[in-house]
């Protein structure tokens, strides 16, 4: 656990030691040096070895495969993990849609096709290894193993939709936006926690995760992003209010829930997100 969220904990110290400095302004320093896709890869490939390492630790430490970290399913099912791609895509482009049109002067095409291909390929590569290692490990390895040395449900999606806001507290947004905005952290923390736990499995999790941050990169960009990138907008006009951004935690992502919970006969939700954990014997878990 420590050697895997080494690089989320040296994020947050360094933050917290070097509050005083300008992260939006040190973020440009450096575009000044690398080109934005250059800057999006470097931060991004870190994950790939960690990710790696994820997965080598859990088969040496627990001797367990990767299926048996992402669902209890016999093998991972790619349909879901479409599935919750399309549904936050198709709502991110209809809500960008709607903001454009009733405001469009708040935004500035910058489509640059040669550098928004570059992008796209980029994301493409190694957002998958960004946010498998945040599924994996926080909603994969840390909930199942939180989940056997407490014995329930409710701690571990509680515990590590906390922790996985507060890693998300260096983010330059929250310096323009205020602490507020880790309510929008936790709570999309807790989604995907909920989302896991429903489904027995990682597989609508990382759908989700991956759509949000792909689409985030790629459709508009703005000054105080955590990721500056060659996306085809910019938005120029102030930043958004707080009241809209932590509005879908309360709106949207019930929907969220409602609709995959029709689509894939989601029941004893309070068994499955309050109930007990029986630790597996040792002629199940998987080799």
């Amino acid at each position: 656990t420590i050697l895997c969220t080494g690089v989320f904990i040296f994020n947050l110290i360094f933050f917290l030691v070097a509050g005083d400095i300008d992260v939006a302004k040190a973020t440009q320093e450096m575009l000044e040096i690398f080109p934005k896709n250059v800057f999006l890869a470097l931060n991004l490939v870190i994950f790939v070895p960690i990710l790696g390492l994820l997965f080598l630790l859990v088969w040496a430490l627990h001797r367990r495969n990767i299926i048996s970290l992402t669902t209890a399913r016999k093998k991972i099912d790619f349909g879901r993990v479409g599935f919750s791609f399309l549904l936050i895509f198709l709502f991110t482009i209809i809500s960008f849609l709607i903001s454009y049109y009733a405001d469009p002067e708040t935004f500035v095409l910058q489509l640059d096709w040669t550098n928004f291909l570059i992008l796209v390929i980029v994301g493409l590569i190694l957002f998958p290894f960004q946010i498998g290692l945040e599924e994996y490990l926080f909603r994969g390895y840390l909930m199942q193993q939180i989940g056997i040395m407490v014995r329930n449900r409710w701690f571990p999606l509680l515990i590590t939709s906390v922790v996985f806001g507060i890693f998300h507290w260096a983010n330059p947004e929250v310096a323009e936006l205020g602490p507020v905005i880790m309510v929008f952290y936790i709570g999309t923390g807790l989604l995907l926690g909920i989302m896991t736990l429903m489904d027995d499995g990682l597989e609508l999790a990382l759908g989700f995760h991956f759509g949000n941050n792909f689409l985030a990169a790629t459709l508009v960009t703005f000054d105080y992003a955590a990721l500056q990138t060659d996306a085809v907008f910019k938005s120029i006009g102030e930043e958004s209010d707080v009241l809209s951004t932590i509005l879908p935690i309360f709106i949207i992502y019930p929907l969220f829930l409602l609709i995959l919970a029709k689509k894939y006969k989601w029941s004893g939700w309070k068994d499955k997100l309050f109930g007990d954990v029986v630790q597996p014997l040792p002629d199940e878990i998987i080799e």
